[in-house]
This record gives structure tokens, C-alpha cells and sequence, in this order.
């Protein structure tokens, strides 16, 4: 028999979500409003869609309760992230943030199903070939 997931998993997967979530659509926003990018605008958007469907597989209602904001002991931000140099350090620093969350949901929905798990990580690879486009060319 399974254990149930703790409480703890959850907030886990809360966290990771809105991280990867917030990341592509700074993505998205710099493609669209800095660089006059349609097609990557777009697949940026469709990728946030696309990780929205994929968790939408989970009970995303016990993630969202495993939320615990206040107890949060990493909360503060680190003085790296409170500096940009120019926006291509932006969109850095956000896309890399998108493939460490995605690498984390990845891995911690191993533990709740595995279909899940591997449509994680193939879309981490699209945002790997994407990050690649998107440097290449703005």
C-alpha cells in the first residue's frame, strides 16, 4: 500500500509551481513587451498552459493548502537576486529558475505518479531548446 503524501510534499509542489509559473511568464513578458517576439511569446504562454495541464492531474487544492508562507524558513530573498544587470540577466535568471522548478516537480512527482514525472521532464527539454532560440536570437 502507498503512504499517503504529507503535507509537506505538497507545499513542495505549491512552491515549485508558482516559481516556474512566475519564471515563464517574466519569459513571455520580455519576448513580448522587450523584443517584439511573437513566436516565442507565444510558446513561452503555451508552455505555462501546458504545465498548467499537466499539474492539473494532481490535487492541486492540497497543494495549495500546504502552503505555509509565514513558517517558510528560505523566505528571504539573497542579495543575487535583488540585482539585475540588464534585461538579458532578467530573462537569465528567470529562465534558469524555470528549469530548476520544473526539475523539482519532476522529481517529487515521481513519488505520486510517474506519468506526470516524465511529461515534466520532456517540457524541461522544451525549455531547454527554447532558452537556446531565444539567446540565440534577441
Amino acid at each position: 500500500m502507498k503512504k499517503s503524501p504529507d503535507k509537506s510534499l505538497y507545499r513542495i509542489l505549491d512552491a515549485n509551481l508558482n516559481r516556474a509559473k512566475e519564471g515563464l511568464r517574466v519569459c513571455e513578458d520580455l519576448c513580448r513587451y522587450v523584443w517584439d517576439q511573437r513566436a516565442f511569446t507565444r510558446a513561452f504562454k503555451d508552455l505555462r498552459h501546458t504545465l498548467t495541464d499537466i499539474i492539473m492531474d494532481l490535487d492541486t487544492q492540497k497543494a495549495l493548502e500546504g502552503r505555509h508562507i509565514q513558517g517558510d524558513v528560505g523566505r528571504a530573498t539573497s542579495v543575487s537576486e535583488s540585482k539585475r544587470d540588464n534585461i538579458n540577466a532578467v530573462f537569465s535568471a528567470n529562465i534558469q529558475r524555470v528549469k530548476e522548478s520544473l526539475r523539482v516537480l519532476e522529481e517529487v512527482t515521481k513519488l505520486l505518479d510517474a506519468g506526470i514525472s516524465s511529461k515534466l521532464k520532456a517540457l524541461r527539454y522544451k525549455v531547454y531548446a527554447l532558452e537556446q532560440k531565444v539567446i540565440g536570437s534577441c
